[in-house]
Parts: structure tokens; C-alpha cells; sequence
């Protein structure tokens, strides 16, 4: 399947980059600096609403649709859960719904970021990764209507 290939590509990359830094604290600040580089988010959208659950730092995440394909765009109040962030929009956004709801969430294990991020951490990616596949649900649904 076309996503997949793309969606491989994208996590390959990732990885590859993140496996030039030979210890732990070398990947910490790689997705620190990776966050700085997030696209700012208008402050109006850093609302209740948009909090996506399951993180312990604030994470806002808001989806635009544009031409069939969803985009994101997210800010956070903690350096280092910013470049998660910026990991999951890159891997997440310029695709359909449907192609989103096909992907299996094992992200985490593909990119070995387990290995550097606290348990608490992860679950915020996770809960990150499961509000994706929630706008991606809810369009699509709205779709078929």
C-alpha cells in the first residue's frame, strides 16, 4: 500500500537521522532542537478544547483539512515533548483520513524512542498519535454522511 511506503520512508528517516548521535543525551537534545523548527501555533487555538489528553506537558493539536488531506499543526509548553510534536506531524500530516486510520501505531517501537523518552513521555505520544487517528475517524465519518 502507497501510505505505508510513504509512511516507512518518513519513520526511516527519522530514525536515520536520530541514529547519528551516538548516546542518549545527543538524541534528548536532536528533538529539542527539532521542535524549535514546530511551525507556531495562533494562540487562539491553545484552548481547552484542542489539549490532547494523556500528555503530562500541555500539547494543543488542531487538524486543517486541505485538498482531502489533513494537516496538523500542535504547540506545547515542554522543549523536548515539542520535538515529539514536530516528529508527529511530520509523520502524520499531508495525508487522507483513511490512509491514517490504516496505519498501525507502532511508531514508537520503529523509532526506538522508547529507549529515550520517560514512560510518562511515551504515553503522551501515544496519546498524541490516538487524537490524530480522532480527527481522522471524525472526518471521515463526516465524509460518508
Amino acid at each position: 500500500m502507497l501510505v505505508n511506503v510513504l509512511m516507512e520512508q518518513r519513520v526511516l528517516q527519522i530514525k536515520e537521522d536520530l541514529e547519528l548521535f551516538d548516546n542518549d543525551l545527543d538524541k534528548y537534545e536532536y528533538i529539542i532542537d527539532l521542535g524549535k523548527s514546530l511551525e507556531p501555533l495562533d494562540k487562539d487555538n491553545e484552548k481547552d478544547e484542542n489539549l490532547v489528553q494523556g500528555c503530562t506537558s500541555k500539547v494543543w493539536l488542531i487538524c486543517e483539512k486541505k485538498e482531502d488531506k489533513l494537516h496538523f499543526k500542535a504547540n506545547s509548553n515542554a522543549m523536548i515533548v515539542k520535538g515529539l510534536v514536530y516528529i508527529l506531524i511530520t509523520l502524520f500530516s499531508n495525508l487522507r483520513a483513511k490512509e491514517i486510520l490504516d496505519i498501525n501505531l507502532d511508531v514508537l517501537k520503529k523509532l526506538n524512542l522508547a529507549e529515550i523518552i520517560t514512560p510518562n513521555r511515551q504515553s503522551g505520544v501515544v496519546g498524541m498519535m490516538k487524537r490524530i487517528k480522532e480527527y481522522a475517524q471524525a472526518l471521515k465519518e463526516n465524509n460518508e454522511k
